[in-house]
């Protein structure tokens, strides 16, 4: 699944980029993906609409078995 995660990961990241942030992998448990949003992205009003309409969306469209993600620090 990690890969598959990496994947969809690598999708998004171009729009992240483009605003000067970017996510990163840090475990998969049980479902739940838990990212690092780095740069511009962890200080930004719209990250946590970033990660949930965002990258949330785009996992569990392309791995249905993503339950949620979280942010970590």
């Amino acid at each position: 699944m990690r890969e598959e995660v990496e994947e969809v990961l690598e999708s998004v990241r171009p729009m992240l980029i483009q605003d000067g942030g970017n996510v990163e992998l840090v475990d998969i448990e049980d479902g739940v993906v838990k990212v690092r949003l780095v740069g511009a992205c962890v200080s930004c009003s719209s990250s946590l609409m970033t990660l949930k309409m965002g990258i949330e969306k785009a996992l569990k469209k392309a791995i249905p078995m993503v339950r949620c993600v979280e942010a970590v620090d």
